[in-house]
């Protein structure tokens, strides 16, 4: 019988990668997204992919929306909490709503998602939990303090919980990627990126389905030795 996947932010940039390359892996796939209606029924008339719409800041949102994805695919096996959001600013500039908007869906939102989960992977004595946090949660970067504690906070989080999941059979990493080639990044203007990849060594962004092929793997029985890690693919931009 084949496992359930539940992708948040599954529909766009690299979520919807991680969605499609589970999906190949055989697993039944369940896409989360947040607010674009046109782009999440257009994912899941292109591939199948069944889509749910809550936020992931909202506990009690994130438990009806799990139940509803058990009640049509099954118990979730494998949960990548992928979905996040940005509020740049300078931080003399930044507001508490901006601070607090960022934190609530960018480490809150893990917790919202795997604690309604957890003890089900308990009891089945198997899980697969990946978070996907950032390499400026790993260096930091000026005008995102916000983001960048948040994406901290991810990579504390899965090493903390991983010692907890261990002996359930459950396994809990981070991927921390680097700068990948999604439309928010190809639409900053060119000479932004144009420095941004002159700080990467191997000359160019990833790609969506370079982090997913990560996530694949993670979620497979071959990286059952594999907890608490943190799995960087960044292009050598920040090594580890």
């Amino acid at each position: 019988m084949s496992r359930t996947a539940l992708v948040t932010g599954g529909s766009r940039g690299i979520g919807a990668a991680i969605s499609v390359s589970l999906q190949a892996a055989g697993y039944k796939v369940a896409a989360n997204y947040a607010g674009n209606d046109e782009a999440a029924a257009n994912f899941t008339r292109e591939t199948g992919i069944p889509t749910y719409k809550w936020s992931v800041a909202d506990y009690d949102a994130c438990a009806t929306g799990i139940a509803r994805v058990e009640a049509d695919l099954g118990p979730v096996d494998v949960l990548v909490n992928n979905a996040g959001i940005t509020r740049d600013s300078m931080f003399h500039k930044m507001t508490r709503q901006m601070w607090q908007e960022v934190m609530d869906t960018n480490l809150s939102g893990l917790f919202n998602m795997t604690h309604p989960l957890w003890n089900g992977m308990r009891e089945r004595k198997f899980g697969r939990v990946i978070n996907i946090s950032s390499i400026n949660g790993q260096k930091g970067q000026a005008g995102q303090a916000n983001y960048s504690a948040a994406k901290a906070g991810d990579i504390g989080f899965t090493k903390a919980l991983a010692q907890e999941g261990a002996r359930a059979g459950i396994t809990v990493n981070t991927i921390c990627p680097g700068y990948i080639g999604t439309e928010m990044v190809m639409a900053v203007p060119e000479k932004v990126r144009e420095s941004i990849i002159a700080q990467i060594p191997i000359g160019r962004l990833g790609e969506p389905g370079e982090i997913a092929r990560c996530v694949v793997f993670l979620a497979s029985d071959d990286a059952g030795f594999i907890t608490g890690a943190t799995l960087t693919a960044n292009g050598g931009q920040y090594m580890t």
